[in-house]
C-alpha cells in the first residue's frame, strides 16, 4: 500500500500551499492582534490564545509574496512547539480551503537547489494524471517546508 501524507490546504495571494498536518495544532479564525514595537516586518504581533501569549509570523512576508488577503477570510494556523523552536507561534494565512490525504505518487520532488532556495518540500498534484493536457496550474499544491522557513528566516532576524 502507498505510504499518504496530511497536509493541511491553505491559500495566500491566490496559491494554494500545503503544510504538513503534524505542524497545526489548530486553526482559530483571525483576531485583533496587538503590534510589537520594533518588531521585524514578518511579526504581525501577539495574540491572547486561552492564556498562552502566541506570536503570530505573516507567512506571506517570510516567503515574499504579495499580500492579497481578505480580511474576513484570513486564519490563523496555531503550530505545535516543536515547529517554531519550542514557543507559541502562529502564522496568518488568506484561507484555509482543507485537510487533505495525499498520496506519495501525488507528490513531485523538487529539484535539489529549488528547494534549498524556495523552502518547498514537494509540488502536489491533484488532478488526474490522464487529463493533464487540460488542466490549469492551479490543480498544483505547493508543499511548504515550514519548519526550514522558520527556522532560516525567524532565527536569523
Amino acid at each position: 500500500m502507498a505510504e499518504t501524507v496530511d497536509v493541511v490546504e491553505f491559500g495566500i495571494g491566490g496559491t494554494r500551499y500545503a503544510l504538513d498536518i503534524l505542524l497545526a495544532r489548530e486553526i482559530v479564525e483571525m483576531v485583533p492582534i496587538t503590534p510589537v514595537p520594533r518588531a521585524p516586518p514578518y511579526i504581525a504581533g501577539i495574540i491572547n490564545l486561552r492564556g498562552e501569549i502566541t506570536t503570530i509570523l505573516k507567512l506571506n512576508t517570510l516567503l515574499g509574496l504579495p499580500v492579497e488577503g481578505r480580511r474576513e477570510t484570513q486564519k490563523i494556523i496555531v503550530l505545535v512547539p516543536e515547529a517554531a523552536n519550542g514557543s507559541n507561534t502562529g502564522i496568518i494565512v488568506d484561507d484555509v480551503h482543507t485537510v487533505r490525504q495525499v498520496g506519495e505518487g501525488d507528490i513531485a520532488p523538487m529539484d535539489e537547489a529549488m528547494a534549498r532556495e524556495a523552502y518547498v518540500r514537494g509540488i502536489i498534484r491533484t488532478g488526474s494524471r490522464e487529463n493533464t493536457k487540460n488542466k490549469q496550474e492551479n490543480d498544483l499544491i505547493i508543499w511548504i517546508d515550514l519548519q526550514k522557513v522558520i527556522r532560516e528566516q525567524v532565527s536569523r532576524a
